[in-house]
């Protein structure tokens, strides 16, 4: 073994979506960092999907970019087509999502990680972890050498011990093309690490020269494209649509005829596959009586012919997966350029975890991503943007970071995995699983966090100035709708007729006026023409803010009020060291789930599953205690 000559505050382990947000982080706060990856041309590669966004993920995305995360301004860099899910319904699930060119994202990324100051790449296996009493030393590599490092965060993706499905064929592989990991594993078990085994899967690339588009429904994207990033970026590159087919009864029967060759149901893979993005062979043995499934072909870039079949993940053999495409409309001629696969991995229970990522069983030793038992790009990204800066916040001596649930979906995330888990399967992000998504929006995270990531030195000067112009644009409209009057005067209730709206019987502000469902804040020029030059001045990003403001007031406001008495209510805080053991009116079943998930609070207790209303009013109660008798 060869100890490297140079020492480093933080190694990231992992150039995937993680270990990227990662890395970044962690230079742009000051810390020397260095970024270990098996596969320098893979960083931040999409193995699966070629988008970035969707329900959940896309508010993720936002508040990642609020923060001063990469993820947002790369797609916008890259993205070929840009969408909002849900724009019939409210503004709280309303979400991002955009196709990407899978090339230039990985290329752009590297590049921005290349031109980080205080930020090494380097290409290597991580075997193993010093350690030295009880704290984390480094890594050692596979090429023999021991890098030093004061923190160590781990973004592994599906590498540790990945093992690939084609049918009755597997192969080690962390995703297919990169080989596995196999020794990091084993290294985790011996610290004494707890470790399950999950299964994730991908669908099928074809030729998308052999595919007939005539017969299929064309989903184009939103013109114009809207951004992810709060940065004064555009969307620059060509846009092309994606398609829209089916499966039938015909892709089915070869499905049902082939699943005994299945690995997921003859028994080779023992990992439980994501829930909400199962397998088209799960899909068509689970629900029998749907007669179709719908699947998106994506492109994978401007200057590939690759297709993405989306929504036909599988591991069935290749003969079947060519079998029931050519059932398909519109892929009769398909030719598969890339075969879907399943693959398994190891992954650290997260319940291991405290709320800012930090292990509890190793010090200075950080877990984020698809090796918490999550899916998804964004899930990950996000993990790891808050593990770099805890990294840095821990080797500083500083709180660390832990958002609430109030606070961003990034802090549901975290908080989920770390107080309940993954519950055997990967953990996808849902907006329902927010209790207030209306305060969580994707249009005001840069108002939730940006004041944060600028407190991190994550933020740009220009990114900021851009911030404090929206908050004096919005100021200043919200002061002028919530101080100028209407009066219900001939003149004013003949304009309002001559529109189709309802006419005003009483003074009233235009901020009132405008709480009318049917109405725009542009409406108000039909009633004030004055305020052209105003609205004018004004960024439409203001505009929209301004009017959700106003329409969702009141339920803004009730919302506020729960969170405010939740927390009078739970908002003690619980020592790390607090000793549960010993106090009556907690059962032996109670105090092994307190000891084990380590609450850092009494709401985060409230959420472990067995943890009884009876038992939280016995913990509630000695913390009070405790705390007086402080203050005595």
């Amino acid at each position: 073994m060869i100890t490297y000559e140079k020492s480093y505050d933080v190694i990231i382990v992992g150039a995937g979506h993680a270990g990227c947000e990662a890395a970044l982080a962690s230079a742009k706060m000051g810390a020397s960092t260095l970024l270990l990856t098996s596969n320098l041309d893979n960083i931040a590669h999409m193995s699966c999907n070629p988008a970035v966004g969707g329900l959940g993920k896309g508010h993720m995305v936002k508040e990642m970019d609020a923060l001063g995360g990469e993820m947002g301004k790369n797609i916008d860099a890259t993205g070929i087509q840009f969408r909002v899910l849900n724009t019939s319904k409210g503004p709280a699930v309303r979400a991002s999502r955009a196709q990407a060119d899978k090339f230039l994202y990985k290329k752009r990324m590297k590049w921005v990680l290349e031109n980080t100051p205080n930020l090494e790449i380097k290409q290597a296996f991580a075997d193993q972890l010093g350690l030295e009493k009880g704290q984390v030393t480094g890594v050692l590599s596979s090429l023999g050498i021991f890098f030093p490092a004061r923190a160590v965060v781990l973004t592994t993706g599906t590498f540790l011990n990945g093992l690939a499905h084609i049918g009755e064929n597997n192969f080690a592989c962390g995703r297919a093309g990169d080989a596995a990991a196999l020794k990091l594993s084993g290294s985790l078990a011996q610290l004494g690490f707890e470790i399950g085994r999950l299964k994730t899967g991908t669908c099928p690339r074809v030729d998308g020269r052999t595919i007939d588009f005539a017969g299929l429904e064309e989903q184009a994207g939103d013109s114009p494209p809207q951004k992810f990033s709060f940065s004064n970026n555009r969307i620059e590159l060509p846009q092309l649509p994606c398609h829209i087919t089916y499966t039938n009864e015909g892709v089915h029967q070869a499905i049902r005829a082939g699943i005994h060759r299945s690995p997921m149901y003859s028994g080779k893979i023992e990992g439980v596959g994501p829930r909400y993005c199962p397998s088209i062979e799960d899909k068509v043995m689970r629900f029998p009586q749907k007669d179709r499934h719908q699947l998106f072909l994506e492109p994978e870039g401007l200057e590939t012919r690759e297709v993405y079949v989306n929504g036909l993940s599988t591991s069935l053999p290749i003969d079947i997966q060519l079998a029931f495409l050519k059932q398909i409309p519109g892929l009769e001629k398909a030719e598969i350029m890339r075969a879907g696969y399943a693959i398994e991995y190891d992954y650290v229970p997260p319940t291991q975890l405290y709320p800012w990522l930090e292990t509890k069983k190793v010090a200075y030793l950080f877990h984020a991503g698809q090796i918490n038992g999550t899916s998804g790009y964004e899930e990950a990204a996000g993990q790891g943007l808050m593990a770099g800066i805890n990294a840095v916040l821990r080797l500083r001596g500083e709180e660390p970071l832990v958002l609430s649930r109030s606070q961003a979906y990034i802090g549901v995330l975290i908080d989920d995995l770390v107080t309940q888990g993954t519950a055997g399967e990967p953990y996808r992000m849902f907006t329902s699983r927010a209790e207030h998504r209306l305060l969580l929006r994707e249009d005001n995270a840069d108002l939730r966090l940006r004041d944060l990531g600028r407190s991190l030195g994550l933020v740009s000067d220009q990114d900021y100035e851009l911030f404090l112009q929206k908050k004096k644009d919005i100021q200043k409209l919200q002061e002028a709708l919530e101080t100028l009057k209407i009066v219900p005067k001939e003149a004013i209730n003949q304009r309002l007729r001559s529109q189709g709206w309802t006419e005003i019987e009483q003074p009233m502000t235009l901020a009132e006026w405008l709480r009318r469902p049917e109405l725009k804040v542009e409406d108000i020029l039909s009633l004030k023409p004055e305020l052209s030059g105003l609205l004018e001045s004004i960024s439409l990003e203001a505009r929209d803010q301004v009017e959700i403001q106003i329409k969702y007031e009141g339920y803004i406001r009730r919302q506020q009020d729960e969170i405010h008495r939740l927390e009078k209510m739970q908002g003690l805080k619980i020592p790390i060291d607090f000793v549960y053991q010993g106090l009556p009116g907690l059962s032996a079943e109670v105090v092994e789930k307190l000891e084990k998930i380590r609450p850092q609070s009494l709401d985060q207790a409230s959420r472990i599953s067995g943890v009884t209303p009876a038992a939280l009013s016995v913990l509630a109660m000695y913390l009070r205690k405790r705390e007086l008798a402080k203050a005595v």
